[in-house]
């Protein structure tokens, strides 16, 4: 815990807080201060809000004290009125991070309307919802800044508040008005009714009504704030049934619906609507309105009924299914239908087929009762004004004028007892013909491909007409006679059974089976109209004529199959031919150029086949670049995917470097990888197509060659440059050289280098500049790119050793160094670096690509004219170590060999050894005082014959 003490700051001028006499007496002498830091702001502002709005209100509290400070925030409201009243606190936040409110503001805090949240680092936003009138007056907020003693008492340093916010609120209308509406006033027994109430208020949202209809005094229902309704006794039945619903469709808007009217529905509707408030002291009040009367008449129900009849058609086969719609128009009530039958002339008397009454429940009559009991005649309530009768395989004692009478009904009371009244009946009538199946059957054959390619298919069509039901279905047999028999050839003329569609939609196979039955398929339509023969893959046992029979049966009551008919349809010719080749191969010539090494991909494209079944052998020539006459073949890619190499892969190595790939049905490509200079030449492919006959043996069909790709293989582009800068460097003897060889440029990534530093000496002495013949060229250093020293284009004159002068550093992969230590004045003279750049091949071979020489370097080493003995060791490693390291070990085991010798000789006691009472057995080695110019660690250097 911080004291007040300890907070205090020298540097400060301003006093803020000055605590109890004591503490005060206590550091007066230190006259330490705390500065005040503590800013509050918020914007002044006027506001006006409506009651029931939302307040937000930001304050920015900031303070930069460096000791341990606690801030209290809070908002306060003063009353415009009384300015002398003390203000009235809203929330604050302590010193403590507790969350407190005024008295009268706890209960709202509580219920979530009040909130203070601290939204940065610095802003306090206070958040006012539901504002209420007692809200309005003036809006601040205000800070202290809090610090605790050594005693643990808190103390407040300062205090500030920030701008005023004027609020003023502006108190919501409680009054309300009802209202309600309906489309019209004036309905008919049976149509639905709608009455809406609508409540015209403020913020009605956040206000409890409660609404209550009323029809002729007596109560229907009551809808509470929670939307639940509460039904009167004489309407919880037609709710239960559907016939009546009660809802609220919005805040303020209330349904009551009649599903059906009836005509005690007649009289008086009125809305009363309650709304029930809470006054501050906590008690509730109820507000009661009532609409206008609202007056509904219910005219009792007239009957317009009008009946119309439609069939699916006036005209039928034997076995087709006669389907009649009766329609009611014009209905308010229940429907009830009978159905008749009369002769065509309508002469004769009516027989009953069938009824329907009012509750949807069907009666045949005993003249269709066993024919509706196997599913012949059905009779339907498909809506409620809509019925049918169905005629299932039609007979043609079912032809005639058939009557339909539509009854409706008005149910007078409910259940348990229900009675109708007859409000009216209509009547209408249709005739239906019926024709016999052996009028209209008949069969014929077609096909669109009466001459087929070998291999492909084609479909042969047997239509019988006309549709039947399914209660008169038909059997239809394909037959087949093979191509090259005649009507003379005696037992092999006859056509012979391949396939037979049953009536009961079963499958037999006959025997005559093209292809072994493999390659026929067989199918119909779901009208069974269509049958469909198919032949895959068509060959020349394929080749013939085609006929297919239909026999037309019926079943009777007894599930017994009575045959109607038989029908023959005409003969289809078949013939069969071998397929034109259409292979074409992309004949586009191309030229490409590739570096050594890279990957050369050729593509042979073919444009187009024969078949989607065709399958390809792939031959990959070349011709040599050298001028060879023959083509040699590279590769060859079987159908089945197996490939052979040709001599010229195996001269030319390539087996480990060729590729072939198909990417996809119709593209094979040739990919060389690692590329070499010799693999330069002009490539092309040619493919051969085959084809399965329908036995399964391949044949091949046609032979296309590709366009010319030529190929030109190089090496690398020469892009070696070398820094070219020349510059002057002066230094003295004894000193270092240091010499920097830049390559800017390399013609490859994957390139390495072979460096190597000479240096020009003029023999001339005076100051003539020598020229280019008077210079000669000394090598110093040399690195070969296998970062082996002395590997390079030269041999240095100084030999590799620990004692050699030169430290070689190479920061990064353009970057080098060379570094002559302890320069002499033989050292001076022109440098420069020969850099050669080094590429591997693809056979693992190294070559040189491209040589370059940097600029030269002058170097000139100033000669001292006495070396100082100090400078003499200091440049000479070995003598510096023989000087002043290796004498001490020396002198020190000599010492050591003294004493032992001498301690042996002695014959006296341990205490008679010394003064002191202590072995003189071992000594301290000597330290090294090194000199500060020239004593310094030597250097690290990379010697020539190692590498990092």
């Amino acid at each position: 815990m911080w004291s007040v003490s300890s907070l205090f700051s020298k540097t400060t001028t301003s006093l803020l807080y000055l605590p109890a006499p004591s503490v005060l007496l206590n550091h007066l002498s230190s006259s330490t201060f705390i500065a005040d830091t503590l800013s509050v702001t918020a914007p002044a502002q006027t506001l006006s809000k409506v009651e029931g709005d939302t307040l937000q209100l930001t304050c920015e509290v900031s303070r930069t004290t460096a000791p341990h400070t606690h801030l209290s925030v809070g908002w306060y409201l003063r009353s415009p009125e009384d300015t002398a009243a003390p203000p009235q606190e809203l929330v604050t936040l302590s010193r403590d991070f507790v969350l407190r409110s005024g008295g009268p503001y706890r209960q709202r805090m509580a219920a979530g309307d009040l909130r203070l949240d601290k939204t940065s680092a610095t802003a306090y936003r206070l958040t006012i919802h539901k504002l209420q009138p007692v809200d309005q007056g003036l809006l601040y907020c205000q800070a202290a800044e809090w610090i605790q003693d050594a005693d643990g008492s808190w103390f407040a340093m300062t205090r500030k508040q920030s701008e005023k916010t004027q609020l003023r609120i502006q108190p919501t209308d409680r009054d309300f008005s009802i209202q309600v509406s309906t489309e019209r006033r004036s309905f008919t027994a049976g149509e639905p009714l709608e009455l809406r109430c609508t409540i015209e208020a403020q913020n009605v949202p956040e206000r409890f009504f409660s609404v209550s209809w009323v029809f002729s005094s007596s109560p229907v229902a009551v809808v509470g704030p929670s939307a639940v309704p509460v039904l009167g006794p004489d309407y919880v039945a037609r709710t239960a049934a559907g016939q009546m619903t009660v809802t609220k469709e919005s805040e303020n808007v209330h349904l009551l619906k009649f599903q059906r009217l009836r005509p005690e529905d007649a009289g008086k509707y009125i809305c009363r609507v309650t709304e029930r408030e809470r006054t501050p002291t906590g008690d509730f009040i109820d507000r009661s309105k009532r609409s206008r009367n609202v007056q509904i008449t219910v005219q009792p129900i007239k009957s317009n009924i009008t009946v119309s009849m439609s069939s699916n058609s006036s005209e039928g086969l034997e076995g087709s299914v006669i389907q009649l719609i009766c329609l009611a128009h014009s209905t308010t009530g229940s429907l009830s239908v009978s159905w008749q039958l009369m002769d065509k002339q309508a002469t004769g008397p009516a027989k009953e087929v069938a009824s329907v009454d009012q509750a949807g429940i069907v009666q045949y009559s005993p003249v269709y009762r066993q024919r509706a009991s196997y599913g012949e005649i059905l009779v339907e309530k498909v809506q409620a004004n809509t019925f049918s009768l169905s005629v299932y395989n039609a007979l043609p004692g079912d032809e005639g004028q058939y009557l339909c009478t539509a009854t409706e009904w008005l149910q007078v009371n409910t259940e348990p007892q229900v009675n109708w009244e007859k409000i009216g009946d209509s009547s209408a009538a249709k005739t239906i013909t019926v024709k016999t199946v052996e009028s209209s059957f008949m069969v014929s054959a077609s096909s669109r491909t009466p001459s087929v390619t070998f291999g492909d298919s084609f479909d042969l069509l047997c239509l019988v007409k006309p549709r039947h039901n399914p209660r008169v279905p038909t059997s239809v047999t394909w037959r087949f006679k093979p191509a090259g028999t005649g009507a003379d050839d005696e037992g092999q003329g006859e056509f012979k059974d391949m396939v037979t569609f049953t009536r009961e939609g079963t499958l037999q196979w006959g025997e005559q089976l093209l292809g072994l039955g493999t390659r026929t398929t067989v199918d119909r339509s779901h009208t069974n109209t269509n049958f469909r023969l198919t032949v895959t893959r068509a060959g020349r046992r394929e080749a013939g004529t085609y006929q297919c029979t239909a026999v037309l049966w019926r079943i009777n009551y007894d599930n017994t199959w009575t045959r109607v008919a038989n029908r023959t349809s005409n003969l289809l010719g078949i013939s069969v031919l071998q397929p034109v080749n259409k292979l074409r191969v992309q004949k586009t010539n191309q030229s490409h150029v590739y570096l050594e090494d890279s990957r050369v991909r050729i593509n042979c494209s073919i444009a187009s086949q024969t078949s989607q079944e065709s399958q390809h052998s792939v031959l990959w020539y070349v011709q040599r670049a050298t001028g060879s006459e023959a083509d040699e073949l590279l590769l060859r890619i079987e159908r089945s995917g197996t490939f052979e190499y040709g001599a010229y892969a195996d001269e030319e190595r390539l087996r480990r470097r060729v590729q072939a790939e198909r990417p996809s049905n119709r593209l094979y490509v040739l990919t060389l990888n690692r590329a070499e200079m010799s693999d330069s030449g002009t490539y092309y492919c040619v493919v051969e197509e085959w084809l399965s006959d329908p036995d399964g043996a391949w044949y091949r069909l046609s032979r296309d060659s590709s366009g010319f790709t030529q190929v030109l293989v190089k090496q690398p582009e020469v892009r070696l440059q070398v820094d070219e800068m020349e510059s002057n460097v002066t230094v003295a003897e004894s000193s270092s050289i240091r010499l920097s060889c830049s390559i800017p440029s390399q013609s490859s990534r994957d390139s390495r280098f072979s460096v190597s530093w000479y240096v020009e000496r003029s023999e001339e002495e005076d100051n003539e500049e020598p020229s280019e013949e008077e210079r000669e060229r000394e090598c110093v250093f040399s690195i070969g790119h296998d970062a082996v020293f002395g590997n390079g284009n030269c041999s240095p004159t100084e030999e590799a050793g620990p004692n050699s002068r030169l430290r070689f550093e190479r920061m990064t992969s353009d970057q080098y160094s060379l570094t002559i230590q302890r320069a002499r004045p033989s050292d001076a003279g022109r440098y420069y670096c020969h850099v050669e750049e080094w590429l591997l091949n693809p056979r693992k071979a190294w070559y040189r690509l491209a040589t370059n020489n940097s600029g030269f370097t002058i170097v000139s080493v100033i000669q001292q004219a006495v070396p100082a003995l100090q400078s003499v060791v200091c440049s000479n490693d070995s003598l510096f170590y023989f000087i002043f390291f290796y004498p001490f070990p020396i002198f020190g085991i000599l010492l050591i060999a003294v004493l032992l010798v001498h301690f042996k000789s002695r014959s006296n006691s341990k205490s008679q050894e010394g003064k002191n009472g202590a072995p003189l057995l071992w000594i301290k080695e000597p330290h090294l005082s090194y000199s500060p110019t020239c004593l310094d660690p030597p250097a690290l250097s990379l010697h020539p014959g190692s590498v990092d």
